[in-house]
């Protein structure tokens, strides 16, 4: 007998007596957890969203962990840039206590009567007839804007001055008589 529960945005395969390590959950150290099963496994398969809401699998929480540290590295080549980072997980163990298949809908999931009292639709024969509503007024036609007025046209600006080309630089002389090769 085993079933596939969801914790967090994760799915794992589990038996009763297992222990698992997933993200951090809210909870002490020993309280209960009820998981959200996806599938249960016996002598028959339930994976039904009306059939699913009869199995129930219980969890306590045995500890909160970290996890292993994970480093990084950016790196660009030829520009001196490096950045290092790093980070650790922060984990629960958690250890499946039992895994049920009820007769029957757990109250809890079941919804209260004063909700579905809510939710039924009322009778229509047992309106009251409806009030006539008053006629209503009319608003005053809008008033229109005067038109904009046209902006004179821009003024053409100046060509801008060229910039005279830059003075080329001249190479340092060579000193004559300098060689030691001669």
């Amino acid at each position: 007998m085993y079933a596939i529960v969801r914790v967090g945005n994760k799915q794992y395969r589990v038996e009763k007596g297992d222990t698992l390590l997933v993200d951090r959950v809210s909870g002490d150290e020993g309280s209960k957890l009820d998981l959200e099963p996806l599938l249960y496994r016996s002598d028959e398969t339930v994976f039904n969203g009306g059939e699913l809401e009869k199995v129930k699998v219980e969890a306590a929480v045995v500890g909160h962990e970290r996890g292993k540290k994970i480093h990084g590295l950016k790196f660009k080549p030829k520009r001196g840039y490096k950045r290092r980072y790093g980070a650790r997980a922060d984990l629960t163990r958690i250890e499946i206590k039992d895994i049920k298949l009820l007769s029957r809908k757990p109250a809890s999931s079941a919804k209260p009567k004063a909700e579905e009292k809510e939710e039924a639709p009322k009778p229509a024969a047992k309106k009251a007839p409806a009030k006539k509503k008053a006629p209503a007024k009319k608003k005053a036609p809008a008033k229109k804007k005067a038109p904009a007025k046209k902006k004179a046209p821009a003024k053409k600006k100046a060509p801008a001055k060229k910039k005279a080309p830059a003075k080329k630089k001249k190479a340092p002389a060579k000193k004559k008589g300098t060689d030691s090769g001669s």
